[in-house]
């Protein structure tokens, strides 16, 4: 029967290279009065067999955990958007001595349910949080917990704290105006969902500019970008049903796989009536990635980059772990350009 090898130790990096347990613990926290050559021979000794320090050790050394946590809610799609997210925090936090465990909880519940369990844990020194609310417990929460933290998204509490987030007030004025531009008067908006606040900034963007360039908005009533493939399918065929139908389409959603496929939807009802898009009717849509050639058809699009908005949120995250000022921990991006993207011979 085979014995299970023991876990490693600081003791059992000391013997294979020939140093003392202390001299390997500094070099492991990169004191610079050990050698550089010596630190970096420890370290890749350390990945060699596998050495990762306790983390209840740790808690009781430093203070500090070295891990930061994704809470993401079981009901956002797991696929392209948050693998892009994933890689991006990884990316961020990339050559410190932190590591990523997401949390997973359901909307259905209490949303501080899984951000409380980790600060009275004490599992980790920071958290990611994303679908904001204007008035979001969660931030109320870590706020009053002294727990450092960073949101995808902007409250509206009144109170300052560490954000990275995408302007969607100015990609929806942007794309009402591209829509204007090729001749479009009658406009629908497929929102985010009503309670999160970038479903708020998309329809002060989308409002403004309909109203600043004299547009008519076709309502799209019952959906939003977080329904099924089969339910956005359904509404648009209603929508281009009535009359007058729209000319011109906003889709808030990311892409094909970001918040449920909505733009592949929006093409079937769009075929279900023979509705030929660039012909009927335009559309602009949220794009996470640089290139989607299955679309098969001619869209405007505006891209919102997932995977360096992870790496935003990672080095925000660190610089709320090490006390920086929250002025300096705030970064929104304004999307300018709208892009034609066809695959149409």
């Amino acid at each position: 029967m085979e014995t299970r090898s023991k876990k490693p130790t600081l003791k059992t990096i000391a013997i294979a290279l020939g140093l003392g347990v202390t001299t390997v613990s500094r070099a492991l926290h990169d004191d610079e009065k050990i050698a550089a050559a010596t630190r970096k021979s420890v370290h890749e000794m350390a990945r060699k067999l596998c050495y990762y320090p306790s983390r209840a050790g740790l808690r009781l050394r430093t203070g500090k955990t070295n891990v930061v946590s994704l809470v993401l809610d079981t009901d956002e799609q797991i696929g392209s958007f948050v693998s892009q997210m994933i890689c991006g925090i990884t990316e961020g936090i990339e050559g410190t001595p932190y590591h990523l465990m997401v949390t997973p909880y359901s909307k259905h519940g209490d949303p501080v349910a899984p951000i409380k369990h980790l600060v009275e844990s004490e599992a980790v020194d920071g958290i990611i949080i994303s679908r904001i609310e204007p008035e979001d417990v969660r931030v109320k929460y870590m706020i009053e917990h002294d727990m450092p933290f960073v949101t995808h998204g902007r409250t509206q509490m009144g109170v300052d704290h560490p954000y990275f987030d995408f302007d969607n007030n100015a990609f929806a004025r942007i794309s009402v105006e591209c829509l204007a531009g090729l001749g479009r008067k009658r406009l629908s908006l497929l929102a985010p969902p009503a309670g999160l606040s970038f479903h708020d900034h998309t329809r002060q963007g989308f409002d403004a500019a309909m109203a600043e360039l004299g547009l008519m908005e076709v309502p799209i009533h019952g959906i939003s970008n977080d329904s099924s493939i089969e339910q956005i399918r359904l509404a648009v065929r209603s929508l281009m049903h009535q009359r007058p139908a729209p000319d011109g389409l906003v889709n808030s959603s990311g892409g094909v796989s970001g918040t449920g496929g909505a733009i592949l939807a929006i093409q079937a009802g769009l075929k279900d009536v023979g509705s030929i898009i660039g012909r009927d009717v335009d559309i602009v849509t949220k794009q996470l990635f640089a290139n989607l050639p299955i679309f098969g058809d001619e869209f405007y699009v505006v891209h919102e980059d997932i995977r360096e908005t992870g790496k935003g949120l990672a080095k925000a995250l660190l610089g709320s772990i090490r006390g920086r000022p929250v002025s300096e921990l705030q970064t929104l991006i304004v999307p300018t350009k709208v892009s034609r993207q066809s695959t149409v011979d």
